[in-house]
């Protein structure tokens, strides 16, 4: 059980709901007391997650299916084979 503790959030729905549901920001009590507008809140909300997908999108692998692995895994043993057999 939490006491004395107000916390003011900023929930934004996802347009598209198919991975995830809405994001979940925290605003911090300074912004509150210095005056900035909602209309700023959301704007900044928006543009730290469009920030994060562009970070985390980049790093992703190269993915790969799992038949061009098979395939090339038949292929290295071919090729060792293949050596073992001529020398």
């Amino acid at each position: 059980m939490v006491k004395g503790v107000t916390r003011r959030v900023i929930i934004v729905k996802s347009p598209e709901p198919k991975i995830f549901d809405e994001a979940i920001f925290i605003v911090r009590d300074d912004a509150v007391r210095n005056g900035v507008t909602s209309a700023e809140i959301l704007r900044q909300a928006q543009e730290t997650a469009g920030r994060y997908m562009r970070m985390n999108i980049r790093r992703t692998k190269l993915h790969i299916p799992a038949p061009v692995f098979a395939l090339a895994g038949a292929g290295v043993t071919a090729a060792v084979w293949l050596l073992t057999v001529l020398l």
